[in-house]
């Protein structure tokens, strides 16, 4: 009986050894993502009135935990009876990836309408505000869930091949991770320059330390944001590159003497690129076609 107990226990063990060392992988192949959706939710918490900057964060926290709970359930089922599906699905997300890494970079060196706002433009009331910031939450949310689909298909592409039990743990482990991880991370950055403000405030002195460090802080967040986007950006292309060199065969020893960090780089890149010019021209058709109905 112990013997039999003892046995149980030593798998027990092995599985959770197991788990832990295909979790970790399962997270450094989504690290790219993670670093995406990192950049993306700081940019869109940020911005706000200070005692709104939380609240606002932790609707979008719930909104991303509900987006992986429909999320995982339909990708295990896949993974049970259309193994398959699970590629397709990665390579559209692929495309989706390396889409939005072209066209971040595509805005950053052509010039574009930005929205403007008119000088004497009258403030918004408080109605506009809460309408706006429901806006901005919602927008948010419909972000992670695409992000999300790809943190779940590329931990679950990592685990395939393993029994369902070892997919579910392994999944949801990196699910909650890209949640709680993530947004408690981007938590402590929106709160950068209210933290510095405080520090500048302990004291009346002028040029004292915590005056040097709060002033570092809130210049900081800005710049930090910044970074993230262009970190993100990267990212984005070398994920969705990756996903191609090891989802279709024929890119596999396409350049054997070329690192695979930089194949990935230049194939999320050109396959970015190539989406980008189709949807613009796809786009721009549309509303040709468009135009002459009218006429």
């Amino acid at each position: 009986m112990a013997s039999g107990i003892f046995a149980v226990l030593d798998d027990v063990a092995t599985l959770l050894d197991d788990v832990a060392g295909m979790s970790k992988i399962a997270t450094k192949k989504t690290a790219g993502i993670l670093g995406d959706d990192l950049a993306v939710n700081a940019e869109k918490a940020s911005g706000f009135v200070s005692s709104r900057e939380l609240p606002v964060l932790w609707a979008i926290s719930k909104g991303s935990l509900l987006n992986k709970l429909i999320i995982l359930p339909f990708a295990f089922l896949l993974s049970a009876f259309l193994p398959w599906a699970v590629t397709v699905v990665l390579v559209l997300g692929g495309l989706y990836l390396a889409f939005e890494g072209a066209e971040k970079i595509y805005e950053f060196f052509v010039p574009h309408d930005r929205n403007h706002i008119p000088p004497d433009m009258k403030a918004p009331t408080k109605s506009e505000i809460l309408t706006l910031e429901k806006s901005k939450i919602k927008s948010a949310i419909v972000t992670d869930f695409i992000l999300s689909v790809e943190i779940v298909i590329i931990a679950l592409g990592t685990v395939l091949n393993e029994p369902l039990v070892s997919q579910i743990v392994v999944v949801s482990i990196v699910a909650l991770i890209a949640t709680v991880g993530v947004y408690g991370i981007v938590a402590l950055i929106i709160r950068m320059d209210e933290f510095g403000a405080r520090l500048m405030a302990i004291n009346e002195q002028e040029h004292s330390i915590s005056d040097k460090i709060g002033r570092f802080f809130v210049n900081a967040l800005p710049k930090v944001i910044k970074a993230l986007s262009v970190i993100g950006t990267i990212a984005l292309i070398l994920v969705a590159g990756g996903i191609f060199v090891h989802s279709l065969p024929f890119l596999h020893h396409i350049f054997p003497k070329i690192p695979g960090l930089i194949i990935e780089f230049m194939v999320g890149l050109l396959v970015g690129f190539l989406t980008l010019l189709i949807f613009k021209g796809a786009k721009k058709l549309f509303v040709n076609t468009k135009l002459e109905a009218h006429l």
